[in-house]
């Protein structure tokens, strides 16, 4: 089959480009990778937030996704099950490097976007304290309430699509969101002058 076929092929029967990939078909497995490694990696880097890191992510998730492509069920999309085998790996990643901090610079933008605040230039001498103190905030929350920020916020995630990916209704992903902005609000109020 030519290269043309399968590129046809993966997007009316991705259950076809699945099996070819199980029986070891290096095109397929080509494609396979190359359909997906921009989400699975933008996904990695919201999350641990380094490059390199998130490129060492992404490839340990093709492996395991690879690895594990027969036990894989079309119930779940295979977007969504690809993503959960790559959040599981970030978080995994987590733990083990303890690189939370990084998200920093990005929590304290999006917060910025969230309270619709600026920071003017000649706050930029307590601006480290400002980013630590919302970064301690985030850490704060549980992992249920800290996973939905990061994939609703930082890799932009719809609400459908992190339910799929967490196994969770949407109306708790929802409230997840909900408390999860109000407890940063609440908790750094005083930074903004609120």
């Amino acid at each position: 089959m030519h290269v043309n076929t399968i590129e046809g092929m993966t997007e009316a029967h991705p259950s076809w480009l699945i099996s070819e990939c199980i029986a070891g078909n290096e095109a397929a497995i080509e494609m396979l990778v190359r359909q997906y490694e921009t989400g699975v990696f933008r996904l990695a880097l919201s999350i641990v937030g380094d490059q390199a890191e998130a490129s060492e992510i992404t490839q340990e998730t093709f492996i395991a996704a690879l690895r594990s492509l027969s036990s894989y069920q079309e119930k779940q999309s295979f977007k969504a099950w690809l993503y959960t085998i790559t959040l599981n790996h970030s978080r995994s990643h987590l733990r083990t490097q303890k690189i939370i901090e990084r998200l920093r610079a990005t929590l304290t933008a999006i917060f910025r976007v969230e309270t619709q605040k600026q920071v003017w230039p000649e706050d930029a001498l307590i601006q480290n304290e400002k980013e630590a103190e919302i970064w301690n905030c985030l850490n704060q929350l549980d992992e249920r309430h800290r996973i939905v920020v990061v994939l609703r916020y930082f890799h932009e995630l719809s609400i459908a699509e992190i339910s799929e990916i967490l196994s969770v209704n949407e109306g708790t992903i929802h409230s997840r969101l909900h408390s999860a902005r109000e407890k940063l609000r609440t908790a750094l109020k005083h930074l903004y002058g609120e």
